[in-house]
């Protein structure tokens, strides 16, 4: 049950968590183009998702906890326990994961820059009734047989006349 194993609700809830810093991080540099909003995005959910695994001393001599957690934080206790063999195996995940979440988001940046190009070059036609209306909304042929020139806009704002 999900409730009586403290451990799976431990993750769910990290994993909550950092769902949550990924989705205000990524709102936060709304500022940056996409290209690198989502390759530093994707590089942030892959230090807080890389698992490792972890051992501990326990009080009683000669035992010891493994488990697995995060490994950006078994290298933050492994730096504040000033443990080098600890810090230097999680530090890599952490490096890792962050290299592999830059290459997901570089290859997603890519993907969603190559749809939108492809749409707004009309590669890709509406198919049935959208079509024939998209025809009909582009059709330039009144323009061009009118020298291609806008009426004037008024420079007034006509008001309709009623009665």
């Amino acid at each position: 049950m999900l409730t009586s194993d403290s451990m799976s609700l431990l993750w769910l809830t990290y994993l909550g968590l950092s769902l949550v810093v990924l989705v205000t991080g990524y709102l936060g540099l709304a500022f940056l183009p996409r290209m690198f909003r989502l390759p530093i995005t994707w590089a942030v959910a892959g230090i807080l998702w890389m698992p490792t695994r972890f051992r501990l001393p326990l009080v009683e001599e000669g035992e010891f906890y493994t488990g697995m957690a995060p490994a950006v934080v078994v290298a933050a206790v492994a730096f504040l326990e000033r443990n080098a063999s600890g810090l230097v195996s999680s530090g890599l995940l952490v490096a890792a994961g962050a290299m592999l979440g830059v290459a997901i988001g570089i290859l997603q940046a890519w993907w969603f820059q190559g749809s939108a190009t492809s749409t707004t070059t009309g590669q890709r036609k509406p198919q049935g009734k959208q079509n024939q209306d998209n025809q009909k909304q582009n059709d330039n042929s009144r323009r061009q047989r009118h020298g291609s020139r806008q009426p004037p806009s008024p420079s007034k704002r006509r008001e309709p006349k009623i009665g």
